[in-house]
């Protein structure tokens, strides 16, 4: 629980690197956005997205990790995660969730969002918004709790409100509970784990200095899991539908900054009634 191995905590200097990789990331993320649709393959996304890395001067962080061939993980429907790029031609309705990964001059940024293409089931759209929810509410208690379990709890309440309004047509979302969020930096998994759900192990303190990538994934069906052939792709046990946000955050002196949001989750966060506090240049 909560990766007890030795947390990095980041100085001002390595938090701005950390945010010129986010950018990278997020600009990469709002390419793939714009240009996500039905006949195109998932290749075509992980084209879009290296194209953008390597014109901003940075590297794909998954590209080669522990002999990763792609540049992002593209999942697609019952896939929860880390999904290979290939020939796999997207459909109208397709849940489609995009992680992507940045290094500038060694300092990592992580993020990931989820797409419903044309002619959606409402249900994938409620799955997609839920999960992003639940994603923000996480963030938000970085900046309101004192320890890390903190986050799981929020992100559970986020999912738990959505069920109580109806989302799923009344039946309960699965959290993913294999796959988690982590700590980030000069590596892009580093302690501490970041779970999404409640746990009675508190974790450790909220400290500054820390940077945090907060990703749930949840599903319309059960939680279970297995691996593909390939080693990487995670696809849900029921074949139930998936989606998969994330954000890499830094908790900063007077504040939290989401490093790979490109308004630093002004927005989103204002709505809740967190202000952000980016680093002076």
């Amino acid at each position: 629980m909560f990766g007890r191995g030795k947390i990095e905590y980041k100085t001002p200097e390595q938090v701005r690197l950390m945010r010129r990789a986010g950018l990278v990331v997020a600009e990469a993320l709002a390419a793939v956005r714009a240009q996500a649709r039905p006949g195109l393959t998932t290749a075509d996304l992980d084209t879009i997205a290296a194209d953008v890395i390597r014109a901003a001067g940075a590297t794909p962080s998954f590209l080669g990790y522990e002999g990763y061939p792609a540049t992002l993980c593209v999942s697609v429907n019952d896939e929860i995660v880390h999904g290979i790029p290939g020939r796999r031609t997207l459909e109208p309705g397709d849940v489609v969730s995009v992680d992507c990964g940045a290094i500038i001059e060694g300092w990592h940024g992580d993020s990931a969002l989820t797409l419903v293409l044309a002619d959606a089931d409402p249900l994938d759209v409620e799955l997609m918004v839920a999960t992003e929810n639940a994603m923000w509410a996480g963030i938000a208690a970085l900046a309101t709790g004192h320890r890390l379990g903190d986050v799981g709890e929020a992100v559970e309440d986020s999912v738990d409100a959505a069920q109580a309004a109806g989302a799923n047509g009344g039946a309960r979302y699965g959290v993913i509970q294999e796959y988690v969020g982590h700590g980030i930096g000069s590596v892009m998994h580093q302690a501490p784990d970041v779970l999404n759900y409640r746990t009675r192990d508190r974790g450790p303190r909220l400290k500054r200095g820390m940077c945090l990538a907060i990703e749930p994934m949840l599903v319309r069906g059960e939680r279970g899991t297995q691996v593909l052939e390939d080693d990487w792709t995670v696809v849900t046990d029921d074949r139930s539908r998936a989606a998969h946000w994330e954000h890499t955050v830094a908790i900063l002196a007077d504040g939290i900054w989401v490093l790979t949001a490109s308004d630093g989750g002004a927005e989103r966060l204002g709505a809740l009634g967190i202000g952000v506090v980016p680093l002076a240049d």
